[in-house]
């Protein structure tokens, strides 16, 4: 308890610990500190975080590849995390009702999501299924969400053959698992090391480079009707291109300046592109429900303390990591 002059009484004060760019570059901006988090306002709600989920746009918020506005440092990092409430403001009600002190729950979108503790809008939570994770939920609805995105996008259904490219990611994990359930055969691209893996989450298993459309048209005899580029090579939209004739259900999360070129469906955050906001949204407590019920599984690839968050990021930002990244407090 701290008091403070003329507040007639103490105040109490809350600090969180919390992870920051102190400039724009690299991982070596990284820097955890201490800072107060206010008390929850109308329709708002505070958490303690138990785990933060990384994604490769936390590295391109401070890259400086998204603005170098020097005014926005220090820059709070992350956008999904998972935890308990432990207060909450007046009228906090979230998608799936009211939220009272106790509940577990899964905050996203979020900003500063990389701290102790949060306070968020009771708008960006839902309920954490009890038998899921903390680890898991933290890294649930990013992926899940993008995935359930780039389905949505091309139409996805029963009869389609959909490849993914970079299909051992965490967003293609969920796109296979979630194409899959819709009756969707899926062929996904990896390095032959992640083949079993694809297989284990439903996927015909095929390597990326040189001959992959004729591996991929030899995987699917009857044709390809749709495609997801996850990685943003010309590779991947090449042979998407090759090997699905309606442009309409190529879509890209990577590929933005190309894809919006070549009349493909671009997704996510890029200038031109579909965000997806109310999809995705929309998403949450389905994507909630289906983890809950054990048929969507979240693959943790390894966790980190917040005090090693550039190493996390170094690890995401060689490309090879299956599933996701976690950071814990």
């Amino acid at each position: 308890m701290t008091g403070m002059p003329g507040d007639g009484g103490a105040l109490r004060v809350h600090m969180s610990r919390v992870v920051v760019a102190t400039a724009y570059g690299g991982p070596e901006v990284l820097a955890v500190t201490d800072e107060p988090t206010a008390a929850p306002g109308p329709g708002e709600v505070r958490i303690t975080v138990r785990a933060s989920g990384v994604n490769p746009v936390d590295y391109k918020v401070y890259s400086g590849a998204m603005g170098a506005d020097p005014g926005r440092l220090p820059l709070r990092i992350g956008s999904e995390a998972a935890g308990q409430v432990t207060e909450v403001g007046p009228e906090a009600v979230g998608p799936a009702g009211p939220v009272a002190v106790g509940d577990e729950v899964i905050a996203f979108r979020v900003t500063g999501a990389y701290a102790a503790e949060l306070v968020v809008p009771a708008q960006a939570l839902v309920p954490k299924p009890p038998d899921l994770g903390w680890a898991e939920a933290s890294g649930l609805m990013l992926a899940g969400a993008t995935a359930w995105h780039a389905l949505a996008a091309t139409r996805l259904g029963a009869g389609d053959t959909v490849l993914v490219h970079g299909a051992a990611g965490g967003v293609g994990l969920m796109a296979i698992q979630l194409a899959a359930a819709r009756g969707a055969t899926v062929i996904g691209t990896a390095s032959p090391a992640k083949h079993k893996l694809l297989r284990e989450f439903g996927a015909i298993p095929v390597a990326y480079g040189d001959g992959l459309a004729d591996r991929v048209a030899a995987a699917a005899p009857d044709g390809v009707t749709a495609a997801l580029d996850l990685v943003g090579t010309d590779e991947a939209v090449d042979v998407s291109l090759a090997l699905v004739t309606d442009r309409e259900r190529i879509a890209t999360i990577a590929a933005a300046r190309r894809g919006l070129d070549l009349g493909i469906r671009v997704l996510g955050g890029a200038p031109g592109a579909d965000p997806g906001t109310d999809i995705r949204a929309a998403a949450r407590l389905e994507l909630a429900r289906l983890a809950g019920q054990g048929r969507l599984r979240v693959l943790v690839a390894q966790t980190f303390p917040l005090e090693n968050a550039a190493d996390a990021h170094r690890l995401s930002m060689g490309g090879h990591v299956a599933g996701k990244l976690v950071l814990t407090p």
